[in-house]
């Protein structure tokens, strides 16, 4: 008691009250209830003013943010708190940073530290060195609980028994068991999913399907494992979730996220559920419980929707198809960098350029070549090689067309047997109840009633559904679209064949495609998707850009070669226009064909400095030289006075400032109004 001065009593007693966890704070009640008791025990002592800081309640003493503990250490540095009392060390910190920051700042203004054993002065030192102890027995036995709590998973997790939460089409059996879920609607969702990200090869147009169709999946209900799932329109990482989940492929993983810590503002900061690759998953256990898909099957989804990634951190991925009239966008990669082939469009005609070396290295693109004559070079191999499976692709489709119930006529029929269900229940509550008791009966009638209403939309939905269902083909269609199959060329030019349906198929059958230019030779390298691989030769067309009609006048190709001597492209572009002058197409000129014709002609662009470069001038700066105006200036030289050249009508005048200058020198001086010597000149005022 002798530590207890009157100069302590004189400030105020700090009750710091924290619990670690959530859990503890709706469960553990008791520890909060002795935490809160302090403030009996300060009495005692003999406080009469006491401040509890309950702040923290529900978080970490290790390191993270805690605005009571901040709201304390201020306190004690402004000198009003004159003991601090907590049950424990480690109510008040667990890592040693926040302990020994404690007790200097208590020792610095006289602060008393009280628990449950007793009171201690940081200004004494064998005080100190017991709370420095006490200090780090608390950070100690904090990392020993926590290694020995994750150690006890693992060694749990290393056989397939630590089941903590189970994905929507799973339940769980006793305590280390999951089995799939037995309701028939769950499984068919599901599956569904996976059929139709084989079919579509995305997860973005499986999402979209889905919503455009209006099936809804089963996703695990908030409240809980009892409350089995709800149902509802997918969100996008629903949907993800469901084909990059291994357990849906019937293996046990565990450790498939881990936690990053970093510093900011001084405190702990932790990232937690960062993706880690499969690689480096702590257990995978194959075959642990039944699949809705086969192992390959989900290694094949992990690598499409990989490839699908279009970000730049994605440099070996080849991307999602994408709108656009190029067939091979995503396919084609440079066999002189190895880089990506990007496209270009100039209105619906695109050319594929690598554009890395430019982009990281400012060097010259490595390739450029038209899309028109790669894609239909690739087209043609594509077909010659899957030409023998067009028969049989086509009876596929004829059988696909032919089932009388389609995958969201399926589940709507599985929605109308699950609301039926519910209605039947519903009546037979409102039947088992007393009428007398409306308090309940009507209740129940509500919820019958309603029941009723969601029955009659279904139905509504599937005789909607079954109305819009495409009559099923007939003979001619049938044996059209076997002609169709065994010929696959035919397919490929028929009108209502879009490119999209193209990229799929070229997709489906490639994995990779590298191009690699000689000269006028694109010779190309096809991955297929087995595994083989076809050398192929394209031959650059000569009307890709900057490769214009040869039918092109040769006084055209020396006016743009004159006019790159003098302006940009834009300009050049402008002026080419407004004289009339067309490409060899008969289209109008912009600056990329200005840019493409010079570069097929070996044409240099125009820099700044040219003029100077080979002293010349413009008419306006002859006009200011010689001191008249631009139209003097164009007077003088369409009558000789000036020597100067005009490429065509329109473009600027060039004058050489060495002629300019000696016409300058021999400018006579302006004469006399009058020969009359004799005669007066009145200035006006």
């Amino acid at each position: 008691m002798t530590k207890i001065t009157t100069e302590h009593l004189a400030r105020n007693a700090c009750v710091y009250i924290r619990q670690s966890t959530a859990d503890q704070l709706a469960h553990n009640h008791e520890s909060r209830r002795r935490q809160y008791g302090l403030v009996d025990r300060a009495k005692q002592l003999g406080w009469s003013n006491v401040e509890v800081i309950d702040d923290d309640l529900g978080r970490s003493g290790g390191g993270i943010a805690r605005p009571g503990f901040e709201r304390l250490l201020a306190t004690i540095c402004d000198g009003r708190v004159g003991a601090v009392l907590a049950i424990e060390a480690s109510r008040l910190a667990r890592n040693g940073r926040d302990w020994h920051t404690l007790i200097e700042f208590c020792g610095l203004v006289g602060t008393l530290i009280v628990d449950e054993d007793g009171i201690y002065d940081p200004r004494h030192p064998n005080d100190r060195l017991l709370l420095g102890m006490k200090g780090t027995m608390s950070e100690l036995e904090l990392s020993m609980f926590r290694h020995r709590s994750q150690e006890a998973l693992k060694q749990k997790a290393r056989r397939g028994a630590l089941v903590l939460g189970v994905a929507a089409g799973y339940v769980k059996i006793g305590r280390d068991r999951i089995e799939k879920n037995p309701d028939k609607r769950v499984q068919d969702a599901l599956q569904l999913v996976f059929t139709k990200f084989a079919e579509l090869q995305s997860a973005r147009q499986v999402h979209i399907w889905l919503r455009e169709e209006g099936i809804e999946l089963p996703v695990k209900s908030r409240q809980g494992e009892a409350h089995g799932v709800v149902w509802r329109l997918p969100a996008y990482n629903i949907v993800h979730n469901i084909l990059t989940n291994p357990i849906y492929a019937g293996a046990y993983a565990f450790g498939r996220t881990t936690s990053r810590v970093s510093v900011k503002g001084g405190r702990k900061h932790v990232r937690r559920g960062v993706q880690k690759p499969m690689a480096e998953w702590d257990v995978l256990i194959k075959d642990h419980h039944a699949a809705y898909i086969t192992w390959d099957e989900f290694e094949h989804n992990l690598e499409v929707i990989a490839n699908n990634a279009t970000g730049m951190s994605s440099a070996l991925a080849r991307g999602a198809a994408r709108k656009g009239e190029l067939l091979l966008p995503g396919l084609l990669r440079c066999g002189h960098c190895g880089r990506k082939l990007h496209v270009h469009y100039s209105g619906k005609i695109g050319r594929y350029n690598c554009y890395g070396a430019r982009t990281n290295h400012g060097a010259a693109r490595c390739i450029s070549i038209s899309g028109l004559s790669i894609d239909a070079a690739i087209s043609n191999e594509v077909l010659r090689v899957l030409k023998p499976l067009g028969a049989e692709a086509a009876l596929k489709a004829i059988k696909a067309q032919s089932s009388t119930t389609t995958a969201a006529e399926r589940q709507l029929e599985l929605s109308l047997q699950q609301a039926r269900y519910e209605a039947a229940h519903a009546r037979r509550q409102y039947d088992a109840v007393d009428p007398a008791n409306r308090l309940v009966a009507g209740e129940l009638e509500r919820r019958w009633n309603e029941a009723l209403q969601a029955v009659a939309k279904l139905e509504g939905e599937i005789a909607a559904l079954i109305a819009r269902r495409p009559p099923p083909f007939g003979e001619p269609e049938r044996q059209q679209l076997v002609a169709l199959g065994a010929d696959l060329e035919r397919a490929w030019l028929h009108p209502a064949a879009t490119a999209a349906t193209r990229k799929r198929i070229l997709r489906a059958a490639l994995t990779e495609i590298v191009v690699r230019r000689d000269g006028a030779i694109i010779h190309a390298v096809l991955h297929w998707q087995g595994g083989d691989h076809t050398q192929l030769q394209v031959k650059q067309r000569l009307n890709a850009a900057g490769r214009h009609n040869p039918r092109i006048p040769d006084d055209t190709i020396a006016l743009v070669r004159e006019l790159a001597r003098l302006m940009p492209d834009r300009q050049i572009a402008r002026l080419l226009n407004r004289a009339g002058v067309e490409t060899g197409h008969g289209n109008a000129w912009t600056q990329e064909r200005v840019c493409g014709f010079r570069n097929h002609h070996d044409i240099a662009v125009f820099r700044d400095g040219e003029w100077a470069e080979r002293g010349e001038i413009t008419l306006e700066a002859a006009a200011k030289l010689i001191g008249v105006c631009n139209m003097t200036a164009l007077r003088m030289l369409r009558r000789g006075d000036i020597k100067g050249r005009q490429a065509c009508a329109g473009a600027p005048w060039v004058i050489r400032a060495e002629d300019l200058a000696g016409f300058a020198k021999g400018k006579r001086r302006k004469p006399p109004l009058t020969q009359n010597t004799t005669q007066r000149v009145l200035d006006f005022q």
